[in-house]
């Protein structure tokens, strides 16, 4: 196996936003904000080459949107993927899955392009797309405080085409082992109903794909919870379960939009779980 980061964009979000009840002048410590009380966010994925697989976790937010409704986020392209996968001797037609955590725009945007014709298709022709059937729902008949993330043109046309697949969520507990990608997945509520928590293990150790349940270092302290997530209340009690286990466990947690840090480790202290190490992805596992 082999694990690479993927940067699609930079992009602006309000801090305020990104930080709920937290007050300005502590959250601007870690993450600083513009003139327009702006951060800074990263859309990062992860690509992994397995087997005769190549698995992609989350797709950014693509470029179908308006000039204005891009103008509130003010990305900034960065197109790694395209590198990378020319790097490896692979183009987009060898994706075989795609992964959404979630179907906010800002992690399946680049699922869906527009062809030469101006039509909706999938964005990795030969890939199965990957969510489950409870988030496909939800995301289908969106509440009115998540209306404006779920735009059904990222993930409606992944249906049409039959590409569109759904990993099996438990009937108790809130994790899945799921071979046929040969990955674990942690299911969490708070944020939005059931985004998944891909988990990697490989050479020993284990990669978290975190998703918007830990958007950034900034966000590790228990109060530090999103304006975004629609259960608050819930993003505490699982965010603080997740950061013991891997505190206890040595996790890596692998960052989905934190700009500067790829992967950290949390440790405990007297203040509760904090950021212990930062690395580079390359940092972590062993060349193969």
């Amino acid at each position: 196996m082999k694990i690479y980061p993927v940067i699609h964009e930079y992009f602006k979000l309000d801090g305020g936003a990104m930080f709920g009840v937290v007050p300005k002048v502590i959250w601007q410590r870690t993450n600083p904000a513009d003139e327009d009380n702006l951060i800074q966010m990263a859309a990062r994925s992860l690509l992994i080459e397995k087997d005769d697989k190549l698995i992609l976790i989350d797709t950014g937010m693509g470029n179908k949107q308006s000039d204005k409704f891009f103008g509130y986020y003010k990305p900034r392209r960065i197109n790694e993927l395209d590198k990378i996968l020319n790097d490896l001797g692979y183009t987009k037609t060898d994706i075989t899955d795609v992964v959404m955590t979630h179907l906010h725009f800002d992690h399946c945007g680049g699922s869906v392009i527009r062809d030469a014709e101006g039509n909706l298709v999938p964005a990795f022709p030969n890939a199965r797309y990957w969510t489950n059937e409870p988030h496909w729902k939800w995301a289908l008949n969106p509440n009115r405080r998540e209306k404006a993330s779920f735009l059904k043109e990222n993930f409606v046309p992944l249906h049409q085409a039959n590409v569109l697949h759904f990993i099996p969520v438990p009937d108790t507990g809130n994790r899945t082992s799921f071979p046929e990608l040969g990955m674990e997945f942690l299911f969490v509520n708070g944020h939005t109903e059931k985004q998944m928590i891909p988990i990697i293990r490989h050479q020993g150790k284990t990669l978290v794909y975190m998703a918007d349940l830990l958007p950034t270092t900034g966000h590790i302290p228990l109060p530090y919870v999103m304006a975004y997530d629609v259960r608050p209340l819930i993003t505490l009690d699982e965010k603080e379960a997740f950061l013991n286990e891997a505190a206890d466990q040595g996790y890596y947690l692998f960052l989905e939009h934190d700009p500067q840090t790829e992967v950290c480790t949390v440790k405990h202290t007297e203040k509760g779980v904090r950021l212990d190490k930062t690395f580079r992805l390359n940092e972590i596992f062993k060349p193969e």
